[in-house]
């Protein structure tokens, strides 16, 4: 018998959880269960219902619990099935009956039973999620004071930034909160919006935009992107007029660099390699390191952060950060500038990993950084999803620079 509409979304969505929460898979990553689904749409819902669960789990959670004499185990079937069901309902407003249509059938015998009972139960009691979600007991330990306005950042899925090629390029109209800066609501479709086939933009979080803006015009000099895929930062380092070098060792996301290169008309010498076994032929002007992390900054659209990292993945990319740093600023020329930028909410890979360089700071001036926002009493520059909320927010990343 033929699926009913929808129920293909909602089988890849709770394959999608099961590779995030019990293997520890990324989003990203565990997004291959919705790309086999013929329809656009139902990948599009598959990635929708995912993302709400991640991003209200622990409420959706205790709203289950709620419902029941016994606490289900939490890797079991009908727990998944019911986060979906909650999330399709609270979340996305599908109504009742058509989430138990669609959603049910993935399971059989006593737990549909158990299922539909509790999720009828809830729908009687009419239940509401509160304002904002709620982070896991170890998130908001580690996070400590910024963990309410960040948690308050989560509630709704973030805006459309767009950075611009030249400030008269063509672009959607919206809110700019820095030159060459466009913010859109979501829900646009990035590919119909004037400007994306000439390349007069590229999509990239407000916060992202910080690192190269530290660089300012490059008129020429050489500068290594370090750990560059899939090239946002490439992008506009070229726009600012630098000569670049952008090395990665992920083929798959240079392909992409090469996509964004060639839609929008800059060059950069693109490199293949691993960092930690590269050597430069020649130094150069300034850097760019944007260094692996946990990501946890990205928590607004990568809700598995929240669940999948821990302090044991925080101490290694940390590690990895440092011996990076070190490479990277042997290969300055004398007066060169560095930026060291992650995406991450943790200090130990950002103030933790900046303390430690030995370079010349060279502190982060706000009269460079978008309206809003200031720069630490370090020179560094901190932000978080909570900051500039009135404005729809900002992913969390560190920036530090130094000369050599």
């Amino acid at each position: 018998m033929a699926d009913i509409p929808g129920m293909p979304a909602r089988r890849a969505a709770l394959k999608m959880l099961d590779a995030v929460l019990r293997r520890g898979e990324t989003l990203e990553q565990a997004g291959g269960a919705a790309n086999g689904l013929p329809h656009p749409a139902d990948r599009a819902l598959a990635r929708a219902l995912a993302s709400e669960v991640l991003r209200w789990l622990v409420d959706l959670d205790a709203l289950v619990d709620s419902a029941t004499k016994t606490n289900l185990p939490a890797d079991a079937k009908a727990r998944m099935v019911l986060r979906l069901m909650l999330a399709g309902w609270l979340r996305l407003d599908t109504p009742p009956h058509a989430v138990v249509a669609t959603a049910l059938p993935l399971l059989t015998g006593g737990p549909k039973r158990l299922a539909h009972g509790v999720f009828a139960a809830l729908t009687r009691q009419d239940v509401k999620l509160p304002d904002a979600p709620t982070l896991p007991d170890a998130v908001a330990a580690r996070w400590d004071e910024r963990a309410g306005p960040i948690a308050a950042a989560l509630a709704e899925p973030p805006p459309l930034d767009l950075t611009l090629r030249t400030e008269d390029a063509t672009a959607p109209d919206g809110t700019s909160l820095a030159p060459r800066h466009i913010r859109l609501p979501r829900g646009a479709t990035v590919e119909t919006l004037p400007g994306f086939e000439d390349g007069a933009w590229w999509v990239q979080d407000i916060a992202a935009s910080i690192p190269a803006r530290l660089l300012g015009e490059g008129k020429g000099r050489r500068v290594l992107d370090l750990c560059a895929a899939p090239g946002g930062k490439t992008l506009q380092l070229a726009s600012q007029g630098w000569q670049v070098t952008s090395l990665d060792n992920s083929s798959r996301r240079l392909t992409r660099l090469e996509q964004n290169l060639a839609r929008t008309g800059f060059a950069a010498e693109i490199v293949e390699a691993d960092a930690m076994g590269w050597h430069p032929d020649e130094l150069y002007d300034a850097i760019l390191l944007d260094a692996p992390c946990t990501a946890t900054g990205t928590c607004r659209r990568n809700p598995d952060v929240l669940h999948r990292i821990g302090e044991r993945q925080i101490e290694a990319m940390a590690d990895l950060q440092r011996q990076l740093l070190a490479r990277a600023a042997n290969w300055l020329k004398p007066g060169g500038t560095l930026v060291y930028v992650v995406c991450s909410l943790e200090r130990e890979e950002g103030e933790n990993v900046a303390e430690a360089c030995d370079l010349k700071p060279a502190p982060a001036m706000k009269e460079e950084l978008p309206d809003g926002l200031e720069p630490t009493p370090e020179g560094w520059v901190r932000t978080d999803p909570g900051m500039l909320a009135e404005a729809g927010g900002m992913d969390g990343f560190f920036v530090a620079r130094w000369t050599a």
